[in-house]
């Protein structure tokens, strides 16, 4: 087990997630490859306080063993529980989808509660190796997919607001930052710790309607510059 520094020992958080970690290990003797702590948690500089979320990975054998999935709260410390076959993982850890900036740290920076076969090192080259082996085109793409979805939650944020939805029009502004902040991630090659994070490195967080429009609208000419204008027509959507 590698337990984090004695600092975090105290926090309620680790404690936590080192039971919920031997009980699975215990009752699914079977079927637990890797036990894992990934999130702001696991990168040993959350100052959380015991406020904060627990991410745990549990790595199974073969798919559908395990625990369920689950999200609870354990002596008050919310734990968000992922159970995923190891190969499964995986593959998931070769693929650059439009999500990749706030993906990847999931399978780059994780703690280790349970890992006698070392697959959560085999799990990070996967990953870095896939990286290393991407064409600009593969990032490109994605940060395309990721354009879209943040200009239209753009346009519907804008209508709404024109409408006086105002508590709506807020929602869908959160997602264009969001969706702005992961095209940037795409093209820079940068992947964040959470959502939060992502809208704070990039300058998005507090961006109103009017900046986040004039982001979307630079990240688009960059987009046509690497080779693929957003917009397009009846053939380009059919070809892909």
């Amino acid at each position: 087990m590698d337990v984090p520094d004695e600092a975090y020992r105290d926090d309620p958080r680790w404690r936590v997630a080192e039971r919920v970690a031997d009980a699975a290990r215990r009752r699914f003797t079977a079927d637990v490859l890797a036990v894992a702590v990934h999130g702001p948690l696991a990168h040993g500089d959350d100052d959380g306080g015991g406020d904060g979320e627990v991410g745990l990975l549990v790595a199974t054998y073969r798919s559908g063993g395990g625990p369920p999935a689950a999200t609870r709260r354990v002596d008050g410390v919310l734990v968000d529980l992922t159970v995923t076959a190891a190969d499964d993982y995986l593959r998931q850890a070769r693929v650059i989808t439009s999500l990749w900036p706030l993906t990847a740290d999931r399978f780059v920076t994780t703690r280790a509660l349970h890992d006698p076969t070392g697959w959560l090192r085999r799990l990070r080259d996967e990953h870095l190796g896939r990286l290393a082996r991407a064409r600009p085109a593969e990032f490109s793409t994605a940060a395309r997919r990721a354009w879209y979805r943040g200009s239209a939650a753009h346009a519907r944020a804008a209508r709404l607001a024109e409408w006086y939805e105002t508590d709506q029009a807020l929602l869908m502004l959160g997602e264009a930052r969001l969706a702005a902040a992961t095209v940037h991630g795409l093209l820079s090659r940068t992947y964040f710790r959470d959502p939060g994070d992502a809208v704070r490195r990039t300058g998005l967080a507090g961006a109103d309607m009017t900046e986040v429009g004039a982001v979307l609208t630079r990240q688009a000419e960059e987009l046509a510059a690497r080779g693929r204008p957003v917009d397009g027509t009846v053939d380009d959507l059919l070809d892909g």
